[in-house]
């Protein structure tokens, strides 16, 4: 074993001999960033220097660390993708990368990963871009502290920000997401995190996936964006304190789940958006200590949805708590505090002593006839959903949270 010990430290510093740093100035021997790729060996470290660099079609086949310094300009002249990256064991820290080109029928990045193992991209800022950071079918991949901005008008001619396809074992954190298709697309994507970015402005989502398992994503914003966050065909995710905030528009919400499988939503908030949270044909979902503020809808649930256990949320002030469209099947909902609940409690254990129906007649009523919501504030609807609280013909007459609690829930 020691013997062992003292190969792999002789060989870490004969590396390090090896190793040796290739600087890109104007007024330096090399000046451009391919001619230095080019001179390298895997290990070196490419420096480069304040200035502008009107380069593209950069290609990185070696395992190298490129670096800037005050954050040097490459410029790729709106002509194509700006780095190809194809090596494993590289890092790229540091760099304004701006004005990617443009196409229809190409993607073009500011960095393009293909096939890549252990990397770290950090500390980048990369605007007017097309697609920011693109991996594809890469692995073990670190991609944090990077500034992704574009000026996209519509969706035809725009891309995402940061868009993994066919990768595993990645970790999306601290990134800063504007002004793009979607701020973070997962396709394929599987044993990955998501955590501490913060995704708005953008054109569609600020999160989507698709066929992507046994994620997590935490400690995320996302706000201001065209129609929030969609998770599809997906299952095994965790998504635990998270804000989904200001979502607005006649299709929008902040969470959107379509065919999800076991997962687990926690903790998270949902405020100001169009719809909190719409499920469709999803199960075994369990969402916990959420919190609902001032949506229009809190929570919408479209059929062929099972085993969802909604307990210890918080519904504060919606304008709809809930839409449920199809029978109760084998949903629950329990202990949860509901600001619309007017029962009481007298043997004050801050257990309502009658049960909540959330789903009130007028719900069903917009989303059969939508035009009928200028009527909410009215009369009338105080009236229908007294009198199918009494006895309940249109709504599920089982749909009821037994335990509604007293008080809000403080984490």
């Amino acid at each position: 074993m020691k013997k062992e010990t003292l190969f792999l430290f002789v060989f870490f510093c004969f590396y390090l001999m090896q190793a040796h740093q290739i600087k890109v100035c104007d007024s330096c021997d090399i000046r451009s960033i391919q001619q230095a790729i080019d001179l390298s060996k895997d290990g070196d470290e490419i420096v480069i220097m304040p200035g502008i660099y009107k380069e593209h079609g950069i290609v990185v086949n070696k395992s190298i660390h490129i670096k800037g310094v005050d954050f040097p300009v490459i410029d790729g002249e709106f002509k194509e993708t700006i780095f190809k990256v194809t090596a494993d064991h590289f890092s790229i820290r540091g760099l304004e990368i701006i004005n990617v080109g443009q196409s229809y029928t190409k993607d073009y990045a500011a960095i393009l990963v293909s096939e890549s193992d252990d990397f770290v991209i950090e500390n980048n800022h990369l605007k007017k871009v097309y697609f920011g950071l693109l991996i594809e079918k890469s692995k073990n991949g670190v991609i944090q502290d990077n500034q992704v901005s574009s000026e996209a008008i519509s969706q035809a001619n725009s891309g995402n920000g940061i868009h993994l396809w066919h990768c595993s074992k990645m970790k999306v954190s601290k990134n800063v997401l504007t002004r793009l298709r979607d701020g973070i697309y997962f396709e394929f994507v599987k044993k990955s995190t998501v955590n501490d970015n913060q995704s708005f402005g953008n054109l569609r989502y600020g999160l989507h996936f698709m066929f992507s398992n046994e994620n997590s994503y935490f400690n995320n914003i996302f706000k201001n964006n065209g129609a929030g966050v969609a998770i599809m065909f997906s299952k095994f995710i965790k998504m635990y304190n998270n804000r989904f905030e200001h979502n607005w528009g006649t299709a929008s919400y902040g969470l959107l789940l379509k065919e999800i499988y076991d997962a687990d939503i926690e903790r998270n908030v949902f405020e100001q958006n169009t719809i909190g949270i719409s499920v469709d044909g999803s199960t075994r979902i369990n969402y916990t200590n959420n919190t609902f503020s001032r949506n229009g809808w809190a929570v919408t649930i479209i059929g062929a949805c099972y085993e969802n256990v909604f307990s210890k949320n918080n519904f504060l002030n919606n304008a709809l708590d809930l839409s449920y469209n199809s029978k109760i099947n084998t949903n629950k909902f329990d202990n949860n505090y509901w600001s619309e609940y007017a029962g009481y409690d007298l043997d004050r254990n801050g257990i309502g002593d009658i049960p909540y129906r959330p789903v009130k007649l007028f719900s069903y009523i917009v989303h059969n006839t939508p035009e009928t919501i200028i009527l909410l504030r009215s009369m009338f609807v105080d009236i229908i959903n007294f009198s199918e609280k009494v006895s309940p013909v249109f709504t599920p007459d089982n749909l009821i949270d037994a335990s509604p609690l007293m008080q809000v829930i403080y984490d």
